[in-house]
């Protein structure tokens, strides 16, 4: 509660607008959940993470970067400009309701769901040679038969989409057994580049661009 009165201190004392929204995800035990706030992350402003009702401070960051980690849980700006929340290794004590915002500008109300599903569970480790290619499938709960297919890539400050319906990448494809609820991935003439951790995901929420990380692949990248 502490918090809540001082940040509404602040944005008293700022006269700045202040915006308010709700968002509701869903997440498995063991995955991981990403979700753009569509608000903009405001590099000169503090970014806040509490969690609810009880308002326990997780994050409340004076740095200004593009990155902020604090054990499962990372802010990061995406490639919109937008603040981008990514929540890591799901437990059932995760679910429940978070407060995000910058300080002065904006905040959100985010209640999360963690479900049970076998198939989200899962950390893959996959070899090949440089110019060969490389081949790795993700499964997915069958609630998510009808929701897209997304690729995202771990970088340094970021986490990108690689792949999706919407967004192609030469040398990257996706196909889809909606039986088997497995999506397979497939890159060509692999480069050095290409290594790294690869985050399968769905889809979950179109209104609020909200993922759910169902598999990591660590693709490693071999010299013959």
């Amino acid at each position: 509660m502490k918090i809540l009165l001082i940040f509404l201190t602040f944005y008293l004392i700022s006269g700045q607008s202040f915006s308010l929204s709700s968002l509701h995800v869903t997440g498995y035990s063991g995955g991981s959940l990403l979700v753009d706030s569509g608000k903009l992350w405001f590099r000169a402003n503090v970014k806040c993470m509490n969690k609810l009702p009880e308002w326990t401070n997780i994050m409340n960051n004076t740095k200004h970067d593009k990155w902020i980690s604090v054990g499962q849980f990372t802010l990061f700006q995406n490639n919109e400009g937008n603040l981008t929340i990514y929540i890591r290794d799901l437990k059932e004590h995760d679910a429940g309701g978070y407060w995000i915002g910058v300080l002065y500008k904006w905040g959100i109300d985010m209640t999360l769901h963690v479900e049970e599903d076998l198939c989200c569970k899962v950390s893959k480790r996959v070899m090949v040679n440089i110019g060969e290619t490389a081949y790795f499938s993700c499964e997915y709960s069958q609630n998510h038969i009808n929701d897209p297919k997304i690729i995202f890539k771990e970088e340094k400050d970021s986490i990108e989409m690689i792949y999706s319906r919407w967004k192609k990448k030469e040398r990257f494809s996706i196909s889809d057994d909606e039986h088997k609820h497995i999506f397979s991935v497939r890159i060509t003439a692999v480069t050095p580049d290409d290594g790294g951790v690869y985050l399968c995901g769905v889809w979950i929420n179109r209104d609020s661009y909200s993922y759910s990380i169902i598999n990591n692949v660590h693709l490693h990248i071999m010299s013959e």
